[in-house]
């Protein structure tokens, strides 16, 4: 094998690898939105959970409110 051939080989490596790291960046940034978007639906229902909870003891304590 000549040094073109080498030359040759080292840069379709080198493209290969690039191609690889894109496409692993862009599932990263996928993932990272899908994780960004779960923390914010768990936020939410912590919120509501939070609000029924206190409503009850509320209403335990001094009855129903209207």
């Amino acid at each position: 094998m000549g040094i073109s051939d080498r030359i040759w080989a080292a840069l379709t490596s080198i493209v290969k690898l690039e191609d690889k790291l894109n496409r692993q960046s862009e599932a990263m940034r996928s993932q990272q939105q899908k994780i960004e978007d779960l923390t914010a639906r768990v936020i939410r229902l912590e919120t509501q959970i939070e609000l029924l909870t206190s409503t009850a003891i509320l209403e335990r304590l001094g009855g129903p409110r209207t």
